[in-house]
């Protein structure tokens, strides 16, 4: 069977066997689990490709998982206290995670804390990046959404406190979820809270959009991929599409069922605590705390598949598959390092004491010669001093001789230079 284009990934709190278990999109069979501890609400997410990483539930770390790996020991990474929101940047580089109030973020390929912004006055419960990994957005129990970029938070003075790019403080109660459409810096956020309410904002301006209010609370909220329409999970288990192309000019309404695209998606028994569309914007996917995920499908409003979990569900989404999630003897292109639990590192934590993560203009240091870059640079040095034009003739030759006697020497030291390169290489932990 050939490796599927998307895939469910989903967890639920109460599994004794496993945390995480992939599903085929189209038919609903089990392909993958990843054994170790319980998943908490919105902290699953996959790094880079190659690693599957969520939130232990109620406890201070991390689980990671190897992508392709059956049969593998979870790996535990320490946090500074239980993690109530977790999520990869899209590029790979970048991971943050809410703890308490607080959001931690770190940098993948050193795992340095780059920074810790405490602007969000209670516990924060929901947060995201957006697709061009350029700003990520934050939602709390304090009733506000904030817009962080990432370019002023990693370059911050740590003299000073990093201030959001906007404060969305329209909400009248917690926010319990957000999501970010597509088109970087120039996308549209959704934010759902406790106030019954779903709104849509610019993250450019800051500016609101939209503001839908229902009749009971939403928990989970989310665009399709062409941005139609906005789906909205109630804490009585019906599912509300909203459609954003409706010629109405209001920017609050109330939302009623109708033929102009506002739908209701009815199934579940418990509220709705994930929402997750398939690329080509057809199947809808469904967590509830009804213990089960429903894949609906979109244009007919029909559940299509049902699949039975051993408790609440807390994380169900679909992805692409990663490339080497089917292949068992692959690995992760990099090696995750140990993330640093202190902006400055201290005695055992790496460094020097005092010694500040931050790395301001990084593409203007002279950074360290890869593997490959070294092998070049050998490689044309032999071109250079084997070239036919180092030899002479006639009144020259001895002067040449003499020459290519030192080159002699410099290739015999080239030739050990790449010797312990290939060695180094070769021998290199995978």
């Amino acid at each position: 069977m050939a490796a599927p284009l998307e895939v469910i990934v989903s967890s639920d709190s109460g599994s004794q066997l496993w945390n995480c278990t992939v599903f085929d999109l189209h038919s609903g069979s089990s392909l993958l689990s990843y054994r170790g501890g319980n998943s908490s609400a919105r902290t699953l997410t996959v790094l880079s490709g190659g690693y599957l990483m969520s939130a232990q539930l109620g406890k201070n770390f991390i689980n990671l998982w190897e992508v392709q790996r059956k049969d593998q020991l979870v790996h535990k990474i320490v946090c500074p206290g239980v993690i109530t929101s977790l999520t990869a940047s899209p590029n790979g580089l970048f991971l943050a995670a809410a703890v308490t109030e607080a959001i931690y973020l770190w940098e993948v390929s050193t795992g340095k804390l780059l920074s810790v912004l405490s602007r969000h006055y209670q516990d924060v419960t929901c947060l995201k990046f957006t697709d061009d990994s350029s700003h990520f957005v934050s939602g709390g129990k304090d009733n506000l959404a904030l817009v962080w970029s990432l370019s002023s938070v990693i370059q911050m003075d740590l003299n000073h406190t990093p201030e959001p790019r906007h404060v969305l403080s329209r909400h009248s109660l917690p926010i319990t979820d957000l999501h970010c459409g597509l088109m970087g810096a120039q996308a549209r956020i959704a934010t759902a809270s406790l106030d019954q309410t779903v709104k849509v904002w610019e993250l450019s301006s800051g500016e609101l959009l939209l503001s839908i209010l229902f009749d009971v609370e939403i928990m989970s909220v989310t665009f399709d991929p062409s941005e139609y329409f906005l789906f909205c999970g109630g804490s009585d288990g019906n599912i509300f599409q909203v459609s954003l192309s409706s010629q109405s000019l209001s920017r609050e309404k109330s939302f009623t069922s109708d033929n102009d695209g506002n739908q209701v998606f009815k199934g579940h028994r418990n509220l709705v605590t994930c929402l997750s569309v398939s690329m080509d914007g057809t199947l809808l996917l469904s967590g509830s705390h009804d213990e089960t995920i429903r894949l609906w499908d979109i244009q007919s409003k029909q559940s299509i598949r049902c699949l039975a979990h051993k408790g609440p569900v807390t994380n169900a989404i679909i992805m692409p598959a990663p490339a080497n999630m089917f292949l068992p003897d692959s690995r992760p292109a990099l090696p995750l390092p140990r993330f640093g639990r202190h902006l400055h590192a201290a005695d055992g934590d790496g460094g020097e004491a005092g010694e500040v993560c931050v790395r301001i203009g990084l593409y203007t240091q002279e950074e360290e010669e890869s593997y490959l870059q070294k092998a070049d640079r050998l490689n044309c040095l032999i071109n250079a001093v084997t070239d036919k034009s180092v030899f002479g003739d006639g009144e020259n030759s001895k002067v040449r001789v003499a020459e290519l006697e030192e080159e002699v020497q410099t290739l015999k030291k080239v030739n050990k230079d790449l010797y312990d390169f290939s060695s180094q290489l070769l021998t290199k932990p995978t």
